[in-house]
């Protein structure tokens, strides 16, 4: 694992941080500001449950049982059997980083000294993180209201050396085993530390984090097709001029037009819609992408926004206040999150579906401006990209269906105590699919518009400087040019690959410098 460690504290953690620990590796410390908080907040729970007095979390039951007072003899039972019972989670397994996400965001609210537990539960956290034990989390079970409360109880229950869990050589064991191979006692939970452990946005806000993350490459990356396909259709690069864009100033817009810009710079291509096939403008998908793009960039700035405010708080009900309150509350719903991450696909099913049409632009031969038809090589022997085409149009389809909101969609439960749920954890799962196959829509107007960029070039005339480094870094890929057709798979496929570990953007940022 990564020797980079992140240090918890009170206050919050960052996007960088979550995104080291999940996909990363890196280790988790407790900062000593964080272990006296953890310390102060538990004798304020203790105090509250030597007390005759019911204390919701402490001394009740939860839910529609919170009405019955706990006898100190069944408290610790009561803390293992939420966790036992919550822990109702179907389905495929959760991704490896999406359930270490969703522990250091638990790990950060714990550590922020409101939770009421004690340090040794955040330490075993810690230690099962570090160790690169993963519990089993599955798919279905959380209503994103109080919480992600099946998810995170997978998780407290392998604290607890119960259920199943993943080891660092992707092994599923029972959870038990793996604690006891690396050396780490399971939990034994005390008043409200079961309960604490469950009451959290932390999967849907991970899954934010890392969208995110992913989005912003896939947005400077469609940047870059786009303006690749603009000079393959020979079209206008004026309509990307600052000042243009200064009169409507979304800053977004302003951003991919100029991210363009710079990818066109020096070529030859562009500007010769009125020299053989005379056009007053550009189609839409062309013309408007930095307003189509931009649009979803400022999308992704308020949805930074909104993770940030999350990432800076602390989720749990009740929570310890300064002075000693606790209180009941209802921080844990997950609308705040649950609308950003629809958001979020609405956005990218837009960009996946202006991209596509540029993709079909390029392969029609009467609207690509002398480009032969499906760009193949010897055309009705060939079919070149018709069937890439059909594979976007598949997948720019299935976004749609992903933009449905799931945050409109509540449902009641718990006898009608959680009578509105945000589905924020629904909303985030299909906002990851989503995102997977907006990676594959901008590789596959890659692979079609570096082709047709190619087939102009054959004709004489001279790239953008930009676009001959990202044809030359994706040909050294082993992604193939113009020819005969082929076994189209390996490419796209390589294509993809080249678009989402950022290579793409590596290719043209020695040419255009840093792009935004």
């Amino acid at each position: 694992m990564d020797m980079h460690t992140v240090v918890v504290g009170t206050s919050g953690t960052t996007a960088e941080d979550v995104i080291a620990v999940a996909r990363e590796g890196a280790r988790v410390e407790l900062s000593p500001a964080a272990v006296e908080a953890l310390a102060a907040a538990r004798a304020v729970i203790d105090a509250l449950a030597a007390k005759p007095e019911p204390v919701y979390g402490v001394s009740t039951g939860f839910g529609a049982l919170a009405s019955r007072h706990i006898s100190p003899g069944l408290r610790a039972e009561l803390q293992r059997n939420i966790v036992r019972s919550h822990a109702a989670g179907m389905g495929p397994h959760v991704e490896r980083e999406v359930v270490r996400a969703l522990m250091f965001l638990r790990l950060k609210t714990l550590a922020s000294g409101h939770t009421g537990v004690r340090p040794e539960v955040a330490q075993t956290i810690a230690d099962v993180l570090n160790a690169g034990i993963t519990p089993v989390v599955h798919e279905y079970g959380s209503l994103g209201c109080s919480g992600d409360l099946a998810p995170l109880s997978h998780c407290a229950l392998a604290l607890m050396g119960e259920g199943d869990a993943e080891g660092p050589d992707g092994t599923v064991r029972p959870a038990g085993e793996l604690l006891a191979a690396h050396g780490i006692t399971p939990v034994e939970l005390r008043e409200k530390e079961g309960l604490a452990l469950l009451n959290g946005t932390d999967g849907m806000l991970g899954m934010l984090v890392m969208a995110l993350a992913d989005l912003k490459n896939l947005y400077t990356s469609a940047d870059i097709t786009a303006a690749l396909s603009l000079e393959a259709l020979l079209g206008t690069d004026k309509v990307l001029a600052p000042e243009l864009h200064a009169i409507r100033p979304h800053p977004g817009q302003g951003t991919s037009a100029d991210n363009m810009l710079r990818v066109l710079a020096g070529s030859g291509l562009t500007g010769h819609h009125q020299d053989d096939a005379p056009r007053v403008q550009d189609a839409y998908s062309v013309r408007c992408a930095p307003q189509v793009n931009g649009a979803g960039r400022d999308t992704l700035a308020h949805g930074r926004l909104v993770a940030d405010r999350e990432l800076a708080a602390a989720v749990d009900n009740p929570v310890v206040l300064p002075g000693g309150r606790v209180e009941s509350n209802g921080n844990f719903h997950g609308a705040p999150v649950a609308y950003v991450l629809d958001f979020l696909a609405i956005a990218a099913a837009d960009l996946g579906s202006i991209t596509e049409r540029r993709t079909d632009r390029l392969l029609d031969k009467n609207r690509s401006h002398g480009l032969p038809p499906f760009l193949a090589g010897d055309a009705g022997v060939d079919s070149g990209l018709m069937i890439a085409q059909y594979t976007q149009a598949a997948l720019v389809s299935e976004m749609k269906r992903l933009a449905v909101p799931a945050s409109v969609d509540s449902i009641p439960s718990s006898a009608m105590q959680e009578d509105h749920v945000s589905m924020g954890w629904s909303a985030a799962r299909k906002l990851r699919t989503a995102v997977d196959a907006l990676a594959r829509i901008v590789a596959v107007e890659l692979y079609a518009a570096t082709r047709a960029v190619e087939l102009r070039a054959a004709e004489g005339l001279t790239p953008a400087p930009a676009s001959v480094a990202v044809i030359a870094a994706l040909r050294a890929a082993g992604v193939q040019g113009p020819g005969p057709d082929r076994f189209l798979a390996p490419d796209l496929a390589g294509a993809d690959a080249f678009v989402r570990e950022g290579r793409l953007v590596a290719a043209v940022e020695p040419v255009t410098g840093p792009l935004a």
